[in-house]
């Protein structure tokens, strides 16, 4: 289990390499000019040339990632073209809110999806059943800034029950923390009830309820860690779709995050701002689906058997020896 545990570590180096690389590339082809955005339109052309000068926009694109790198190595994410402040200041601010919004809804999404799809596939085909497979299909297809917009209509608007933006209070986290969890609660509700349903249909099932074992007690200790498979699975990308929706949240809900300072630095083409923003987001993803490996791993003793060391086979002697 060691050597596996080794071997995806060492592969989240490439990923975190290749996503930077990515990004400076498509950073730097993009039209307009980091210059001219931070210094203003009414900056000389000695004052543009001196910001780039100073911050190595003069020198060619490959040596400009590498320096970049090489500064990220060393813990340093640049400083932002439009604030003058350190990136990673601007991130040690906002990083608590994102990570605490994403944390709690990809936690709300695990437990409400395992207990719906399990319901679900226990009450088969029936009226609780068809109401949750239309409920979970209506939700999927609602973009997650509509949803947003139409809660603050009704909760905030209307009702007047919960604040439209910050983070100032418990009840200003609800409307942020649903709307990023429904998307993957839908997702993986129905892959639950799916794989569910595959298992309790198994003979060792139908052997535990010959023997007279109560159903919730089958569920429990026999047929849930063998249907969690494919949802620990899903769940894996579950987890960069909910990231992805916190740029669009934030921004909806006025919300001081990675997603709203990502929003901010793509509009004024603030490179340092961009990257930084964007490498710790790829860094919590890479690091949540390794430990979705891991447990995946765990459940599936077929994975963990290829990494686990195997004795040496003790020699057999022959009769003619």
């Amino acid at each position: 289990m060691i050597r596996y545990i080794v071997k995806r570590l060492l592969m989240i180096i490439p990923v975190m390499i290749g996503v930077s690389l990515f990004l400076f590339l498509l950073l730097s082809l993009t039209p307009g000019d980091p210059a001219l955005v931070a210094m203003g339109p009414g900056a000389t052309e000695e004052q543009l040339e001196m910001f780039r000068e100073q911050t190595g926009l003069n020198q060619p694109l490959i040596m400009q990632y590498i320096n970049y790198m090489l500064n990220v190595v060393r813990g340093d994410l640049g400083t932002s073209y439009t604030t003058r402040q350190s990136v990673s200041s601007m991130i040690a601010v906002r990083a608590p809110n994102t990570l605490t919004l994403s944390g709690v809804a990809m936690s709300l999404t695990m437990v409400i999806a395992v207990i719906l799809g399990t319901s679900m596939a226990v009450k088969q085909n029936s009226f609780y059943d068809n109401l949750m497979r239309v409920l979970t299909i209506i939700l999927t297809s609602m973009p997650q800034f509509w949803l947003a917009l139409m809660m603050i209509l009704l909760l905030t608007v209307q009702l007047r029950l919960l604040p439209s933006s910050g983070l100032d209070s418990f009840s200003a986290y609800i409307m942020p923390i649903i709307c990023l969890a429904c998307g993957g609660v839908t997702l993986l509700a129905r892959t639950a009830r799916s794989s569910m349903l595959e298992v309790i249909n198994q003979d060792y099932i139908r052997t535990a309820r010959a023997k007279g074992l109560k159903r919730h007690y089958i569920i429990r200790r026999h047929a849930l860690k063998n249907s969690m498979l494919p949802v620990v699975s899903v769940f894996g990308r579950i987890v960069s779709h909910i990231f992805g929706g916190s740029v669009v949240l934030e921004t909806v809900f006025g919300i001081n995050g990675l997603g709203q300072m990502m929003t901010n630095a793509l509009r004024q083409k603030d490179v340092p701002a961009i990257m930084g923003s964007m490498l710790i987001a790829a860094a919590v993803v890479v690091v949540v689906n390794l430990l979705t490996d891991l447990v995946y791993g765990f459940l599936d003793p077929r994975i963990k058997s290829k990494y686990v060391s195997r004795k040496r086979k003790p020699e057999v002697v022959t009769a003619d020896e």
